[in-house]
């Protein structure tokens, strides 16, 4: 019933920017991590940024590789999380998945390890040439 549909991917050139959009269906964002992970080929899935909505205001996270470059944000009147990517590298070429935990977060490391209990979006390619 819990359906992430994501748009936004495509292709730039290193420099670019590209913004990610994840609208969440049924489902509440409430005491919930969303973000994104992102895997290249013959590459683990790493997570990249997630933010947090315990506490009544999101927290955000970043792995240290996009730090700087890319922003998690959300909408929560229409369920949605965005990931804005500017400063884009070669090395940011991937498939970039929208993930949301299903009952409960406590933090960054929680949303990084227990993936077995996360919603997943379709995945969508992000493709940064030089």
């Amino acid at each position: 019933q819990v359906q992430l549909v994501e748009s936004g991917g495509g292709s730039v050139q290193a420099g670019g920017s590209l913004r990610l959009s994840c609208a969440a269906s049924g489902y509440t964002s409430s005491s919930n991590c969303m973000g994104w992970f992102r895997q290249a080929p013959g590459k683990e899935r790493e997570g990249v940024a997630a933010i947090y909505n315990g506490g009544g205001s999101g927290t955000t996270y970043y792995a240290d590789s996009v730090k700087g470059r890319f922003t998690v944000s959300q909408d929560n009147a229409k369920n949605t999380v965005y990931l804005q990517m500017t400063s884009l590298k070669p090395e940011d070429t991937a498939m970039y998945y929208c993930a949301a935990s299903k009952s409960g977060c406590s933090g960054w490391y929680y949303f990084l390890v227990a993936r077995a209990r996360h919603y997943w979006g379709q995945g969508t390619q992000v493709t940064v040439s030089s």
